[in-house]
C-alpha cells in the first residue's frame, strides 16, 4: 500500500520539520508530510504543484503546471511512517494537496506513528472515515471561499461542514483578501453554528509586504469581533518555498 506524496525536490517526498506557520498551532515545532492531489483549484493556491499537473487547465494565477513526474512520489506507508519517525517530533501536521483523498492510505501510516500528536489540514470538503478519525488529534479545517475561483457546490459542502462543526477537535481557518469576503465567513459559521473560539482569519499573500498589508486591518477585525487572527509565519521567514 502507498502514499501519493509532494516533492521538495524530484524523488524526495516533501516530508520536514520546521515550525507551524499558520492557525491555532502556529509557532510548534512539528514534522510535516505533505499529500499529493486536491479535489479542489484556488486560484491563489501556493502548492499548486500538488494538483495543477500538465493537462489540467483548471485556473490558477501563475498560470504554471507542473509535470507529475518531477513532482509527486508514491511511497509504501511504512517508509513514509519511519522517515517522519525519524524526526524525533511529537507533533504532525498532514497537509496537501487535500490528504483526505487518500484516508485509507493516511490511516495505516498514522497507525504506525503511536504516541504522536497528529494535525491534519483538509478544506473540508470530505468528512474523514471513522479509521482515520480515531487517530486524529487536531482537524485545522479551512474551507474555501469565492475568492478562491471554485464553485461553491464544490467549496462548500454542507454535510462535511457539519460533520466538522459537530466535532470539537476542529478549528476553521479562512483566507480573506479583502472586506468582501468577511460577510461569507459570518453566513458559513452561522449556518453551522462556528462559535468565535474556534474561527481563524488568515490574510491571503505569497509574500510577506501582502501579508503585512492585509494584516493591519484583518486584525482590528478579529479584535473587535472576538475571532482569532492567524499570520503567515513561514513565509515572513523562509518566503514561499517548498519544505518549509
Amino acid at each position: 500500500m502507498a502514499l501519493a506524496l509532494a516533492t521538495i525536490a524530484p524523488g524526495e517526498p516533501e516530508i520536514f520539520a520546521s515550525v507551524q506557520g499558520e492557525g491555532p498551532s502556529a509557532g510548534r515545532a512539528c514534522t510535516f508530510v505533505r499529500l499529493s492531489r486536491c479535489n479542489l483549484a484556488c486560484e491563489w493556491c501556493d502548492t499548486a504543484y500538488t494538483w495543477r499537473f500538465q493537462g489540467d487547465n483548471r485556473p490558477h494565477r501563475d498560470g504554471l503546471d507542473f509535470d507529475r513526474a518531477a513532482n509527486q512520489v508514491t511511497l509504501d506507508e511504512a517508509d513514509v511512517a519511519a522517515q517522519i519517525a525519524a524526526f524525533g517530533r511529537r507533533r504532525l501536521v498532514v497537509t496537501g494537496g487535500e490528504p483526505l483523498l487518500q484516508a485509507p492510505a493516511l490511516a495505516r501510516m498514522l497507525a504506525l506513528l503511536p504516541g504522536i500528536h497528529v494535525e491534519v489540514e483538509t478544506n473540508g470538503t470530505v468528512a474523514p472515515p471513522a479509521v482515520l478519525d480515531a487517530l486524529v488529534h487536531q482537524w485545522n479545517v479551512s474551507p474555501k471561499l469565492a475568492h478562491s475561483g471554485n464553485p461553491r457546490d464544490l467549496a462548500l459542502r454542507p454535510d462535511a461542514l457539519r460533520a466538522f462543526a459537530a466535532d470539537p477537535r476542529a478549528t476553521f481557518k479562512f483566507v480573506i483578501a479583502s472586506g468582501q469576503d468577511l460577510a461569507e465567513v459570518h453566513a458559513i459559521t452561522a449556518e453551522h453554528s462556528i462559535t468565535g473560539q474556534r474561527v481563524w482569519l488568515m490574510p491571503e499573500g505569497r509574500d510577506s509586504a501582502t501579508i503585512r498589508e492585509r494584516s493591519v486591518w484583518l486584525a482590528d477585525y478579529c479584535s473587535n469581533n472576538e475571532l482569532n487572527f492567524s499570520d503567515r509565519l513561514h513565509i515572513h521567514l523562509f518566503g514561499d518555498t517548498r519544505g518549509t
